[in-house]
């Protein structure tokens, strides 16, 4: 996949985006400004990057003990904190309802691109 800055523009509603899914995204590339969209609050975006930092200490903590049981805390932590900022702050419904893998990769995307400031925090 090809690395590109995101507008502020993409993250918005007003980009012709709404609150409801659309039926069909022919690629993963096509499903990221949608995604982006959803994210909009900086708090449910912030939220989102604690729980997927959640879920990796969660795995890294099973790599190191042999304790599968910390993956599992780091799922329900990672997409806990992820509902809560879609329920409580974005006001909307998790794309991951709709479209799992997709919404799966934009998660760690968004990571990635707020990592590198692409998308605020």
């Amino acid at each position: 996949m090809t690395s590109h800055a995101y507008p502020t523009e993409l993250m918005s509603s007003e980009a012709g985006l709404t609150d409801e899914f659309p039926e069909v995204f022919n690629s993963f590339e096509e499903f990221y400004p949608f995604y982006l969209s959803q994210h909009e609050n900086s708090t449910c975006r912030r939220l989102h990057f604690v729980g997927s930092t959640l879920g990796l200490a969660g795995l890294g903590a099973a790599m190191l003990t042999g304790k599968k049981r910390y993956i599992a805390a780091g799922i329900v932590a990672g997409y806990g904190c992820a509902w809560v900022g879609h329920f409580f702050f974005e006001h909307n419904k998790p794309a991951t309802f709709k479209y799992p893998v997709y919404s799966f990769m934009g998660d760690w995307v968004m990571y990635k691109d707020m990592l590198t400031g692409k998308v605020p925090f």
